[in-house]
């Protein structure tokens, strides 16, 4: 976008000037005028020989004056790039809003005594969580409203609400900085009163034991943030008397804990990319020993549940796709591992629930999930049908086993969130819940279709897609085009209501399930990763090349986004096509790959030489470099950028995008708009609350709308 004056970066500040040059970013001086002086002089790293100068190494002390001021001047230098979008930024949110109702609540799930729930009163950002005893029909209690815990933060998030065995205590778990350190509070159900003791900077991840009064929870490293260490503590005691019960000494591995279907096992697992290791502890007695049920090997991944005492086990020994195992609960070794479901070579194994008469089996086959219905004694094993081309289904809010009653969450790019009821005997399907989207939305009012796209390597790549009716080919529309493909994540066809705001414009909205991902098996996943990366970033752009080609997009209005690891794909393609995109948002992007992966102090850099390769080996090092976006910037026309990060971001750190901003400003050769925008309180996720997330996907939509011509 050509100007014929700009906003200019001046030390710590932005202000208006009219400038001699028709580049509307600020100038390498104008960035440099903010880097703390002593810090100006190029970093240099090496490896394999080669000595990498880093000009904005400097970025990286988040304590710095300096630095924050910079920060601060890239979102003012934003702000008034964007100032002429004020108005459709202020129309976009207060849809978005208009779309949610504001005194809300959540399907009721049974757990032992009680009903339990969570709802929003009008204005509410943070959820109010509420049961009943018996039924619906009795009177309700309010455990916690997190709202009144919120009043003063500037950020606030809050997780891992769970009640004791006894149903008289609730502990949650609370972040005020973004960061992913909570602190573990407790309130005493019958009186009301909050316990007095906290455990400080955990992950928030804990289980109750059946005692009613001892949990394990676990502790992050202070530096590397990885969960590395799990504790016991009994409520009343002093949290620095509790016992470490188990710590993960090898750097590649976190650990978690979590109880048994069952209820009679706590389960500590620990998890690397490519291998697990599982132990448990008797619920019933916490403080006994945990014992490994199978060691760690290399290229096993393993999970466990327990129920109907034996352990049921979900493995890919032997089993890519992963199989189903059952055995005694005693079990130490395979030998007495009988199989249960067998490996598939096209259906991905994801997920099993157990029942009392029934195996639930979540699996993936084609792209989609299916759920399977299978009876322990006698009758046929079933699916259910969703009956549309993309769409989500889950299993949720199935706590007790002993029923026939199969709770599940259905989604689709058309449909709202909709809770159903099925029941595994009869067959018959209760909606429960379809969350309302107040307006004129009317589902039959959009189209949504799957396509294959044959990439340039002749793999089929599915695509999901949304839009507007009626829709014709001869008239183009502007197409956003999503994609993540990494860690094996899959990324399905869910329903988002503010969506509808870019859609309604004349947008159609895109999801690439590129390599990387598993929608397609672990195979999907295989050719998307180390050596293989290189294979997310083809199948985006030969999707999105397909979608001009079959009349979907405006071949001059494509626009693309992903975030965290998606960002990385955004920073990719952009250096490989950078004339294909009118557009791009890079939302908290990972695009600075081979310096973090070289950093161990790094949180998350040693659990993931699995997923992107380990730089101190050179094949990995140089395949690395020759991808990374911040090693790639060229001096070369670049699409407009949209790149935004958070202050406290635990999982990319902001100066990622920071300095990635800051090298192409100085090395891009055009006039479009590069805008970076930190937020100064909050982390990877963004801000936490349910209607202030509106503002960052109203100043993304504008953001396009803008580029598109449609503001």
């Amino acid at each position: 976008m050509r100007m014929t004056t700009f906003l200019c970066l001046v030390t710590l500040g932005i202000a208006l000037a009219a400038c001699s040059s028709p580049d509307p970013d600020p100038s390498p001086e104008a960035i440099a005028a903010v880097a703390p002086s002593a810090e100006r002089r190029p970093h240099e790293m090496e490896a394999h020989g080669d000595v990498r100068s880093d000009d904005y190494y400097w970025m990286r002390d988040r304590e710095d004056p300096a630095v924050v001021a910079y920060l601060e001047a890239e979102n003012e230098y934003t702000e008034a790039m964007t100032a002429h979008t004020l108005g459709l930024r202020e129309t976009l949110f207060e849809e978005m809003k208009g779309r949610v109702r504001p005194d809300d609540s959540s399907v009721p799930y049974r757990l032992r005594d009680y009903w339990y729930y969570d709802r929003f009163e009008e204005g509410d950002e943070y959820p109010i969580y509420c049961r009943r005893r018996g039924d619906m029909e009795a009177p309700e209690e309010v455990m916690l409203d997190s709202n009144e815990l919120a009043e003063g933060e500037e950020y606030f998030s809050i997780r891992s609400a769970q009640v004791s065995s006894g149903q008289d205590i609730l502990g949650f778990a609370i972040d005020t900085v973004g960061r992913r350190k909570y602190d573990l509070r407790f309130k005493d159900l019958a009186s009301g009163e909050l316990l007095p003791e906290t455990i400080r900077e955990v992950t928030g991840n804990y289980a109750w034991a059946e005692d009613g009064k001892t949990l394990l929870y676990a502790r992050q490293d202070p530096d590397t943030l990885r969960s590395y260490q799990i504790w016991r503590h009994t409520l009343g005691a002093d949290p620095a008397q509790d016992a470490l019960v188990y710590e993960e000494a090898d750097p590649e591995f976190s650990v978690f804990v979590w109880k048994s279907r069952s209820r009679r096992l706590l389960i500590l697992g620990s998890f690397q990319t490519l291998s697990t290791e599982m132990r448990v502890v008797d619920a019933e007695a916490p403080a006994t020993p945990p014992r490994v049920v199978l060691p760690r090997e290399a290229d096993h991944e393993y999970s466990i549940d327990h129920y109907d005492g034996q352990l049921w086990i979900r493995t890919n020994w032997q089993a890519p796709n992963f199989r189903l195992m059952r055995a005694p609960e005693s079990a130490t070794d395979r030998d007495g591992w009988i199989e249960v479901i067998p490996h598939r070579d096209d259906v991905l194994l994801e997920q099993v629930e157990l029942f009392a008469g029934h195996l639930v089996v979540s699996e993936r086959s084609d792209g989609l999930v299916r759920l399977r219905i299978r009876p322990w004694r006698g009758g046929e094993e079933h699916y259910l049908d969703f009956g549309e081309p993309a769409y989500l289904a889950r299993l949720e809010g199935n706590a007790e086993p002993d029923t026939t009653r199969l709770r599940y969450v259905y989604s689709s790019l058309t449909t709202p969130k909709s809770t159903y009821d099925y029941d595994m005997v009869s067959r018959e399907r209760e909606l429960l819940k379809r969350d309302e989207v107040l307006g004129d939305f009317d589902p039959a009012n959009y189209g949504t279709e799957r396509l294959w796209v044959t990439a340039r390597d002749g793999v089929r790549v599915p695509v999901s897609l949304v839009y507007r009716l009626p829709f014709e080919s001869d008239a183009p529309r502007p197409l956003l085009l999503y994609g993540y493909g990494s860690y094996g994540a899959s990324i399905d066809a869910a329903f988002r209501a503010d969506r509808l705001s870019l859609i309604d414009r004349g947008f159609v909205y895109a999801i690439a399930h590129v390599r990387g991902g598993e929608e397609l098996g672990r195979s999907w996943y295989e050719q998307g990763k180390l050596l293989h990366k290189t294979n997310t970033f083809t199948d985006f752009i030969d999707c999105a090349d397909h979608l001009v080609a079959e009349g979907y997009a405006d071949p001059d209005r494509v626009f693309a986004m992903g975030g965290s690891a998606g960002g990385l794909l955004m920073g990719a393609v952009v250096n490989l096509r950078p004339e294909l995109w009118r557009g791009v948002i890079a939302a908290v992007p990972f695009v600075d790959v081979v310096t973090t992966m070289l950093d161990e102090s790094i949180p998350l850099t040693t659990s993931e030489y699995d997923e992107w390769g380990d730089p101190r080996e050179e094949e990995y090092y140089r395949y690395m470099l020759a991808y990374s976006p911040y090693d790639n910037v060229e001096a070369k026309e670049y699409p407009p950028l949209l790149v935004t990060t958070g202050l406290h971001d635990s999982q990319v750190q902001y100066w990622e995008p920071a300095k990635w901003v800051a090298k192409l400003r100085a090395t891009k050769t055009d006039t479009h708009p590069l805008l970076l925008r930190t937020d100064m309180e909050a982390g990877h996720s963004g801000q936490a609350g349910r209607l202030e997330r509106f503002e960052e996907a109203a100043f993304w939509y504008a953001f396009l709308l803008d580029q598109a011509g449609l503001s």
